[in-house]
C-alpha cells in the first residue's frame, strides 16, 4: 500500500512513493510554491539582518565617511 500525503499548496490527496513532485501533486503546485518563496510571502522568523554592499562597508561607515 503505498503512502499518501496532502499536497501542501492544494492540500489534494497525492502518493509519496515515485512521485516525481513530492511533496507536491503536481509541476504545478511545486511552481506555485516556488512563486510564493520568490515573492517573500514566506518569511523564517529572526531578527532583520544587516545590510552590506559589495564593498563590505555596512551603512553606519558610509554615513561616517
Amino acid at each position: 500500500m503505498s503512502r499518501k500525503i496532502k499536497c501542501p499548496t492544494c492540500r489534494k490527496e497525492t502518493v509519496w512513493e515515485n512521485n516525481p513532485c513530492r511533496p507536491f501533486c503536481s509541476d504545478r503546485c511545486r511552481l506555485i510554491d516556488l512563486g510564493a518563496w520568490a515573492q517573500e510571502r514566506y518569511r523564517i522568523p529572526g531578527e532583520e539582518a544587516e545590510i552590506r554592499s559589495d564593498d563590505g562597508e555596512d551603512e553606519e561607515t558610509r554615513k561616517r565617511q
